[in-house]
């Protein structure tokens, strides 16, 4: 008598025929992510022709380069070198890349090195609004009311590395500790390590900065994005300086950047406490924008009373405000950008523009596979 156990079967030694179309399930939500990336890189072409040179050896599809950007995002892949492993054996990247089975994977360092031409603040940026534009296209993005607000990003640099402009932290080492001169023991004992007198030899964009009151200060970058309220999809997004730039300044700017992108000016802007100011309400009211603030209590703020607080408008944005603290929870956590991975302003900058393209396009590819509704 036959048992119903299975038994495993060794995998041929010949060529098999196989299809990566045919094996992604036609609900995947990297179908509709790579439809709306593929839409995005179809805008940026005239671009790349430009970055390119008519001659010499064929290197990396620039569309191919971006879109290893986004699944390093998506899958919260930390390195180049991590991704091209996965990317021998992982035929779902294959077929989101356009990538033949039989042409592998790529060696790391010629990715990396291909990246450079593309991973700019420009080209980021770009990809980033031909993304979003498809959203509005779509009917899934509001020209009309917004969410401000702004986060830190951890800087790749240790705070060991937040020395003295002039160079005299070198006569601190302590020799009698310094058993690494590579990495030599000094004492910060009794300093006081001001932005203006010192600056990390590792990144110096970067600046010490404290988020608030009884936080730990840290080498950081400001993020600051504004959301749309109608689905929660991030319209503008911009890594700045928190010292030089403010986030209520942040935000102003970007709201200005939203009535021109639209032609006319945005109706509300939903922010929390930190923007309760009279600077920020007064250019809101200045600019046509009804500023939908959370309130400190007993903080009197002239163009925020009674008559806009108690407005079921000013209810539903507070309610929906807070929806972009979840968009800075996914590209922290999924995304990798508690910390970022590389050095300078601008490379920051274009990284996680690429992840804030990312957390657009799994919101994108929700509402693409949501059933329609009833109207």
């Amino acid at each position: 008598m036959l048992g119903m156990r299975g038994r495993p079967v060794s995998q041929p030694q010949f060529l098999t025929a196989l299809n990566p179309e045919a094996r992604i399930p036609a609900t995947h939500p990297l179908r509709a992510i790579k439809k709306f990336c593929d839409e995005a890189l179809k805008r940026l072409s005239p671009l790349f022709e430009e970055l390119y040179a008519d001659g010499g050896r064929a290197s990396i599809p620039p569309e191919q380069l971006l879109k290893a950007r986004v699944l390093m995002a998506l899958y919260s892949v930390r390195s180049e070198r991590r991704f091209c492993d996965q990317l021998q054996w992982n035929i779902l990247w294959m077929w989101f890349l356009d990538r033949e089975v039989e042409e592998g994977s790529w060696n790391h360092s010629v990715f990396a090195k291909n990246s450079e031409r593309v991973l700019s603040r420009e080209v980021a940026v770009l990809f980033f609004r031909a993304v979003y534009d498809q959203s509005r296209e779509a009917g899934w993005a509001s020209d009309d009311h917004f969410s401000a607000d702004g986060t830190l990003i951890e800087a790749w640099a240790s705070m060991k590395s937040f020395v003295r402009k002039d160079g005299a932290d070198a006569a601190k080492v302590d020799k009698g500790k310094d058993d690494d001169p590579g990495n030599p023991t000094i004492s910060f004992k009794g300093e006081t390590r001001r932005n203006d007198t010192h600056q990390s030899t590792s990144d110096p964009d970067s600046v010490l900065y404290r988020k608030g009151p009884g936080k730990e200060a840290r080498l950081a970058y400001g993020f600051h994005a504004l959301m749309e309220n109608r689905n929660g999809l991030l319209a503008e997004f911009d890594v700045h300086n928190p010292i030089e730039v403010s986030e209520p300044a942040m935000a102003l700017r970007q709201l200005q950047a939203r009535a021109e992108d639209c032609g006319h000016t945005p109706r509300t802007a939903a922010a929390d406490k930190g923007y309760h100011t009279k600077a920020f309400v007064k250019q809101c009211r200045d600019m046509g924008v009804r500023p939908h603030v959370a309130q400190i209590e007993k903080r009197r703020v002239k163009g925020l009373d009674g008559r806009t607080t108690r407005s079921p408008g000013y209810k539903t944005s507070q309610r929906i405000r807070k929806q972009i603290e979840e968009r800075f929870g996914w590209m922290k956590v999924v995304g990798g950008l508690r910390r970022t991975m590389h050095r300078g302003s601008d490379k920051v900058a274009a990284w996680g523009s690429f992840i804030a393209s990312a957390c657009n396009l799994v919101l994108m590819s929700r509402l693409a596979l949501a059933p329609p509704s009833s109207g």
